[in-house]
């Protein structure tokens, strides 16, 4: 009996989390338009946000890296942690959801946008970003798309690394040119065998960038992504 109670147990975690990721992997299906062009802007925007909106309200951009299963919405609560073990239907996963906090605008006119995920180990959510730590895959695959209702931001990946546990965001006061300047410095200078910098692409403090974040083995130590803004549909000169 006790055999078969524990056997019922397996059973039921494993169809669970089948379930779970079934509903991850399948967003961008879901979600998505055949290349749907809005008329205002003139951009190609492949994802249907009146649709998504419907779902859940806190959803406001979608973020999409080629070549990695990373194809999901990006949401924000008032609640900054809302979403770190909760789907898009606010519901409790162990997934959770691909989410900012409330230290960044929702526009990404920030100098820095900070966007988190799990480091599942099946590859979903943030798992697949480990990817970028190989030199050949870093170099192979280098942009980031954000798209919004009306707006499509495009980032150049130039740091795949290692880094400490400090949050970003609220440690540094990015307000001040000379501490943007002093963390791309930072970035720049990382060497360890996790990490893959590109001192080649030209950042700035005067740029907007992104990091995607998600967590690692060692507690004390995340791993994360920076891109820089190169194209913004809003503004396509710049």
């Amino acid at each position: 009996m006790l055999s078969v109670l524990i056997f019922i147990g397996c059973l039921a975690f494993f169809i669970n989390d089948y379930i779970e990721k079934s509903k991850t992997q399948n967003l961008g299906e879901t979600f998505s338009t055949p290349s749907k062009q809005e008329e205002a802007v003139k951009v190609d925007i492949p994802v249907d946000f009146d649709e998504l909106k419907k779902v859940n309200s806190d959803i406001y951009a979608w973020i999409n890296i080629p070549n990695t299963p990373i194809d999901y919405p990006i949401l924000q609560n008032e609640k900054n942690e809302y979403y770190l073990n909760r789907n898009v239907e606010k519901k409790y996963s162990v997934y959770g959801c691909i989410f900012t906090e409330d230290y960044n605008s929702k526009d990404f006119s920030d100098f820095n946008t900070l966007v988190y995920g799990h480091n599942m180990k099946n590859g979903t959510m943030f798992g697949s970003l480990k990817k970028f730590r190989d030199a050949t895959f870093f170099e192979e695959n280098r942009y980031i798309n954000v798209y919004m209702k009306n707006r499509v931001l495009k980032y150049e990946i130039f740091a795949a690394c290692t880094w400490d546990n400090k949050h970003i965001l609220a440690s540094r006061n990015f307000s001040l040119p000379e501490n943007r300047t002093a963390y791309l410095e930072e970035i720049m200078a990382v060497r360890d065998m996790n990490s893959q910098v590109k001192k080649d692409i030209s950042v700035t403090e005067s740029d907007k960038i992104i990091t995607l974040s998600t967590c690692m083995n060692n507690k004390n130590k995340r791993f994360i992504i920076s891109g820089v803004l190169i194209y913004d549909s809003q503004n396509p000169s710049n």
